[in-house]
This record gives structure tokens, sequence and C-alpha cells, in this order.
């Protein structure tokens, strides 16, 4: 046994539509985009994560980046097995002479279906996975907060990610209600190219789109310490001269409205179908925010006016879930909740 604990490696995977990340031995050793790039005559890998994400819009006819995940499953089965073995490869690259068993434990979203899972546990073995464990994100992210999620307590979790939105009621080691709706920041980034092009006329594509939301993405559209104005260079789509647009976060909290409500209008669903006695321990404790979701600023003040119940956010939202998947390895067989 020794010698077998010795060649096996024991890592955790968030496997994220708009991020993966990777955890061994206690610290994060990959954080990279989920993104390959795959040579289209060849359909060999050229780059993966970060170096992909900068050939993203930027490829010939030959190349062709590619998310693997779509809404928190996997939508391109080979290009998922090749992006967790490539990402596998980051953890220690000089390592040539064999690669080591893996132990692993994978965070899946709490709506998957028998297929999703299946596609996940497949993907991981033929990356190399000889014990693939899984967990539901809201669960997990639960754990990486903090919360005793084992205890006869009720916890309520929303984990606003790239592809999903999880919300999730846990008590004593399992989901009481849950609620995984396929609306989340990758809705927020199409919901301001759309607007760009609607009310600027100017085309911008997905990582413009994503980096307006991040310096000005706004769930309130009065806030205390509003951000600067963002400057979006791009074609006008009448005449494809280029232009300048200064954008302001009541702008774009005006465009992810709607998309904010529908999660709103889930957190209220997933709350109604809440036991008495796990509610009111909600309202005394509050809710949790986790995933890059969390940071859209105003959102917790939004939510904990429209709902009545306080909203907390997770200390570093974007690695609630990671860290949460990867006390789960610890524990692997003390946690019943998960799937084997």
């Amino acid at each position: 046994m020794g010698l077998f604990s010795f060649l096996t490696q024991e890592i955790a995977i968030d496997l994220g539509t708009a991020n993966t990340i990777i955890i061994h031995n206690d610290k994060i050793v990959v954080d990279e985009p989920s993104i390959v790039a795959i040579d289209l005559k060849t359909e060999k890998m050229v780059a993966i994560g970060e170096k992909a994400r900068q050939m993203q819009g930027k490829t010939h006819a030959n190349l062709k980046t590619i998310r693997p995940l779509r809404d928190g499953v996997i939508a391109d089965f080979n290009a998922a097995e090749q992006m967790i073995r490539g990402m596998i490869k980051m953890i220690n690259p000089k390592s040539k002479m064999f690669s080591p068993a893996l132990k692993m434990v994978i965070c899946i979203p709490s709506g998957s279906t028998e297929v999703e899972i299946r596609a996940v546990r497949d993907s991981s073995e033929h990356a190399g996975g000889r014990e693939v464990y899984m967990i539901y994100e809201p669960l997990a992210a639960a754990i990486g907060i903090g919360l005793d999620v084992e205890a006869p307590e009720g916890n309520m979790v929303v984990d606003i990610g790239g592809g999903t939105t999880e919300i999730a009621v846990i008590s004593l080691g399992g989901i009481v209600t849950n609620k995984s709706i396929r609306i989340a920041g990758d809705d927020l980034t199409a919901d301001i190219m759309e607007y760009m092009r609607h009310q600027h006329n100017i085309k911008i594509g997905e990582r413009t789109a994503e980096e307006i939301k991040i310096h000005v993405g706004s769930a309130l559209s009065q806030l205390q310490d509003p951000p600067q104005d963002y400057v979006v260079q791009g074609p006008n789509q009448m005449t494809a001269l280029p232009i300048e647009v200064p954008v302001s976060y009541q702008e774009i909290a005006h465009c992810l409205e709607k998309s904010i409500s529908k999660i709103e209008t889930a957190v209220l669903s997933a709350l109604e179908q809440t036991p008495p006695e796990l509610y009111a321990d909600i309202v005394s404790k509050g809710i949790w925010l986790a995933g890059g979701g969390a940071l859209l600023k105003g959102l917790d003040k939004r939510l904990t006016d429209k709902i009545g119940i306080p909203f907390h956010i997770a200390e570093d939202p974007l690695r609630a879930v990671v860290r949460g998947t990867g006390i789960a390895l610890k524990n692997v067989d003390n946690f019943s909740f998960l799937i084997r």
C-alpha cells in the first residue's frame, strides 16, 4: 500500500464553464480559463487555458478555440478530455517518466442528469482518473465557505458560476431543496454584447463584454462608490468606422436587469420549497453568495432588499467551490454525500 499511495496523485477539480481550478496537496496549482485551441487539420490541441483565451476571436481558418463546457456541462467530449488531461499535466510538467494514477473529486451542477454525470466521469477516467468521486457544486461551495454542512440546520448557498446558477438549501450533509438554472455569467456577458449592438451600434466580442462586466457590471443603478465609466473601442455597425463609447454602470445595470430578475425568482422559488424549520435557520443566518457572479457590484444589497434575508458574499467567492472540493478530497471516506 505504501508504494501504491506514492504512485497515486490526489487532486480536486472545479470543472467550470468559465474557469477550471485544480487543487493538489492543499494548494491551488492550476487556475485557468476553460478553453482550448485546436488545430483543425491535425485535431491536436495547440493551446489551453490563458494561452487559448488570448487566441479567442482572433483565430484563422485552421485554428479553432473551443469552450468544452456549456451551461456547466460537457458540450464537447473530445475537447473536454484534452483540456482535463492538459491541465493535469500542468501540475508537474517535468515528470515525463510515468503519469501516476489519479484519485479525483470533481464538482458538478446540482441539476445534472445521469447522462451529464456520466460524461464528466468518462472524460475524467480517460484523462487518467483511477478513482473518480463527484460532489454537487452547492455542497462544495458551502464546505468551502466554511459552513457545517453535516449539522442539523439549514444553510442556503447561491453559487453564480459561468454556465449555471446553483441555489441549494443544505442540511445534514445533503441537499434539501435545490434549483439549478442556466442563467449565469455567460448570459450576463451575452446581454452586454447584445446591448452594445442595439444601443450603441458597436460590435464587441465575448472578451470585451467580459471586461465591461468586470469593470462596470452592476446589479443596482445607484451604487455608493460608483466605478469609472469603461471606454470601449470597436467598429460602428453601419459604417465599419472605429468608434469609442464610454459605458457607465447604470447602463449595464439596466441591461442585466432581466437576467438578474430571473436569478431572484429562482432564489424565491427555492425558498418556497424549503421546510419551515430550515427556513427559520436561513432567515437568522442569512444566505451565502459564491461564484464569479457574487462579485457583481451591488448584487448582495439588491437581493437583501428584494428578499428580506441578509445576503453575505463568501470570501474569495471564485474559489469557494474548489476549496470545498479540496476538503471533500481529504475526507472522501467520511463524507457520505460524494457520488462514487
